[in-house]
């Protein structure tokens, strides 16, 4: 990880590697291009054809260049002025984040663009560097050429600026996104590294490493504690299931904002089995429990004035002789009891136990986020995972939280009518309606565990694993939403909810 500053020194000045200077759509000069004095940058960005799009940029080197102490400049395409915004910094950054980390120091004035919005625009372009420069190599045995070198990353702003808030954005955006990375490396790990056992074993190294309480459940103690449906979906499995819980305490005696996320380490569908290649990246299925650990980690470090639980379920959902049927009914904690008419529609068995248990502790609100449904991709695609929720305020912060720092999301509806599309003949409910509406029924399922809690659940089956490279993400794990899920924390921080 390099260091990350701050200066307010003209950007012509500063001694780097490369500097980087943003060019808005035109092409027009952005913030710190006309500071370069011996060279017009503008007219040889042009010549060559560019014109400031996203995603175009052109390497300049000095050679002579009076007045500039950098080797080098990279003019890095933005976009129209009018639109840029922190989430254009992090997206510029992230495309050309691998050819900068070949250089050991780096400048940039890309923060500035986004006006007013200068603590997120710090803040993005962070994270746009660490997730654009992320790569899942462990198991590769050679480093296939690439070569990381970059020491330093030095923000480059006006005098006018705060420089302790610039410093705070640079802390934060470095550490939430060194979470998001994490989190990133525990679902694109196979299925056959990380079991139940062993996603709590680094649940509890992470949590001693950031000062938060944790307990991992044994699989005695979730029998003895009634998780019925953790336990019933990890049945058919050698692998033992497990509970994470971890507490940080930042907020006094306040109620806790609780987060649970699903953590099915392999998915097979059970004995609803899935075809072969259903099953190729379902090792991804924990992506929900993976994002809550990375925020957890988030917030253990930055220690907002807030406090919050997590209780992540981990099963693996295989078929064997001991794997529950099509038509089992399982009694959750609490004792509400469903019936299993599809072993692959798990997540929300294993989940309705977190959410119970969470219930219990008395919190202020519950997010849950899960790949949970085929359906909600249909409805939403690949970059958007959809809320519901019995919440409105809740809704809409997450909402907030979520566009604010690029992980954007869209509400869906609880369709009061589809409840009964959940009602079973011999149990409480039964965990799957009709092929239609899957995803609203999906989180229906949900809300029966949660009682008059202000609860929302975020469906990420499309942002959370991908099957192509974007702007700051190669292809496998995203990460998404730890970004969403620690700005809704922090911004709760030193409030009470009416």
């Amino acid at each position: 990880m390099p260091t990350f500053s701050f200066s307010t020194k003209n950007p012509a000045s500063v001694d780097a590697d490369v500097l980087v200077l943003p060019v808005f759509e035109g092409p027009q000069a952005g913030p710190g291009v006309k500071d370069v004095k011996g060279l017009d940058l503008l007219a040889v960005y042009g010549g060559a054809g560019h014109t400031g799009k996203s995603g175009e940029s052109l390497l300049v080197p000095n050679t002579g260049i009076e007045g500039l102490a950098s080797r080098a400049v990279l003019l890095l395409g933005v976009g129209g002025r009018a639109a840029a915004t922190p989430d254009t910094c992090r997206r510029a950054i992230g495309r050309v984040a691998p050819q900068l980390l070949k250089q050991a120091r780096v400048a940039t004035t890309l923060p500035q663009i986004a006006g007013r919005a200068a603590t997120d625009a710090i803040q993005a372009t962070v994270e746009g560097i660490v997730l654009g420069s992320y790569r899942f190599d462990r198991y590769k045995s050679s480093a296939n050429g690439q070569v990381r070198k970059l020491e330093d990353l030095t923000v480059i702003g006006p005098e006018r600026w705060d420089t302790r808030a610039a410093k705070a954005a640079l802390h934060r955006g470095e550490v939430i996104a060194e979470a998001q990375a994490w989190a990133r490396d525990l679902v694109n790990t196979p299925a056959l590294d990380l079991p139940p056992a062993a996603l709590g074993e680094a649940a509890r190294a992470m949590a001693k490493e950031v000062g938060l309480w944790c307990k991992v459940w044994t699989e005695a103690e979730l029998k003895k504690g009634g998780f019925g449906g953790i336990l019933g979906v990890g049945r058919g499995s050698v692998n033992p299931p497990r509970l994470i819980e971890l507490r940080y305490e930042g907020g006094g005696r306040a109620a806790p904002i609780a987060l649970t996320g699903k953590g099915i380490s392999f998915d097979s569908g059970g004995l609803s089995i899935k075809d072969a290649s259903g099953m190729e990246t379902m090792k991804c299925d924990m992506g929900g429990a993976a994002s809550i650990l990375g925020a957890m980690r988030a917030v253990g470090i930055l220690r907002p004035k807030v406090n919050v639980i997590a209780a992540i379920p981990s099963s693996e959902n295989m078929p064997s002789g001991s794997a529950i049927h099509p038509g089992d009914v399982l009694r959750h904690r609490g004792g509400k009891t469903s019936e299993v008419l599809n072993t692959d529609a798990e997540g929300r068995l294993v989940l309705a136990d977190a959410l119970a248990y969470l219930t219990e502790q008395g919190p202020r609100a519950i997010i849950d986020t899960a790949t949970l449904t085929g359906a909600c991709m249909v409805a939403l695609g690949e970059e958007l995972w959809g809320a519901f929720g019995n919440d409105r305020r809740l809704v809409r912060d997450i909402l907030e939280a979520g566009e604010a720092v690029g992980e954007p999301g869209w509400e869906l509806p609880l369709h009061e009518p589809y409840r009964k599309l959940i009602d079973s003949e011999i149990a409480d409910i039964k965990n799957i309606g009709k092929r239609w509406g899957g995803a609203i029924t999906a989180a229906m399922f949900l809300r029966e565990f949660v009682g008059d809690t202000p609860w929302v659940h975020l469906d990420i089956a499309g942002p959370a694993f991908t099957q192509k490279a974007g702007d700051y993400w190669p292809k496998g794990a995203t990460g998404v939403p730890v970004r969403a899920i620690v700005r809704y924390v922090l911004s709760q921080a030193g409030t009470r909810r009416r």
